[in-house]
C-alpha cells in the first residue's frame, strides 16, 4: 500500500500537468469531485480549479492530505479499487516481455489511434466512448510461450482502462485467441507492423467489442508520442 501511495504522489508531484494527474487518479479510484472535497474540507471549485490546473501546482501538503483522501474514502466503500491495483500492479523484476504505461491525463480511443497512425480493422464506433488511462505493449510471441496465465493481469498494470499494445504479430490470431479466454480484457488492441489479418482474431474482436487498430508506425516512435500523454 506504501508503494502504491509513493507511486500516486511522484506522479502527481512530478508531472508537468499535476492537476491532470490528480484528476485521472480521482477517477481511477471512482470518486467524485464532491467526495473529495469533503474529505479533504476544501471547496468543490478548488478542486476544480486544481484539476483543470488554474490554480498554482499543489504542495508537497495538498498532495498528501489528496492521495490519504483517496484511500480513506475508498476504504470505507470497502477497499476495492486499492486492492485491485496492488493485485495488478507487476514488480519490475518480471516485467520481462512487456512495458507498462500510465498517461497523465486519460485519452479516448479516438485520439489514441490518431496518435498512433492506426487503422481501424474492427468496431469504429466503440473508440469514441473508451477512455483510456495507460497502455501496455506486449512482445506477443515471448508472452504467449513463456507467460504463465496467472501472470497474465500483470499486463494491466495500475488500470484495466488500457490499450495493448502487440508487437511481433504475425496473423494477430494467437494474442486475440488469448484475449478471449482471459478473464479481464484490454479495452482497445492494436497488432503492430501487419498487413493481413486473421479472420479470427477480426471475429474475437467483434465477439468481444473491442476496437481492433493496425499500426506501422516505427515502434520508437510509438513510445515517444504515447509516452508525452
Amino acid at each position: 500500500m506504501d508503494e502504491l501511495r509513493e507511486k500516486i504522489a511522484g506522479e502527481i508531484a512530478l508531472s508537468d500537468s499535476p492537476g491532470s494527474a490528480m484528476k485521472k487518479w480521482r477517477e481511477l479510484f471512482g470518486i467524485t469531485q464532491v467526495e473529495l472535497a469533503k474529505q479533504i474540507k476544501i471547496s468543490t471549485s478548488t478542486i476544480s480549479d486544481y484539476e483543470s490546473n488554474r490554480r498554482m501546482s499543489p504542495g508537497v501538503g495538498v498532495i498528501k492530505r489528496f492521495v490519504d483522501a483517496l484511500f480513506q474514502i475508498d476504504e470505507e466503500k470497502g477497499s476495492t479499487v486499492v486492492l485491485g491495483l496492488e493485485k495488478l500492479s507487476p514488480k519490475k523484476t518480471e516485467e520481462k516481455f512487456y512495458t507498462v504505461h500510465d498517461f497523465a491525463a486519460p485519452i479516448s480511443g479516438v485520439d489514441f489511434n490518431r496518435v498512433i497512425e492506426g487503422k481501424i480493422i474492427a468496431n469504429p464506433s466503440y473508440l469514441d466512448a473508451i477512455r483510456l488511462f495507460g497502455y501496455t505493449t506486449v512482445d506477443s510471441l515471448k508472452v504467449i510461450l513463456e507467460m504463465s496465465p496467472s501472470e497474465y493481469p500483470k499486463l494491466f498494470g495500475s488500470t484495466l482502462e488500457r490499450a495493448f499494445l502487440f508487437d511481433r504479430v504475425s496473423t494477430g490470431r494467437s494474442p486475440m485467441v488469448v484475449i478471449r479466454v482471459a478473464p479481464i480484457k484490454p479495452k482497445l488492441v492494436v497488432l503492430h507492423g501487419i498487413t493481413t489479418i486473421d479472420k479470427l482474431a477480426i471475429k474475437i474482436a467483434q465477439i468481444e467489442k473491442i476496437p481492433l487498430l493496425t499500426t506501422k508506425l516505427d515502434m520508437e516512435e510509438i513510445y515517444s508520442r504515447l509516452n508525452k500523454i
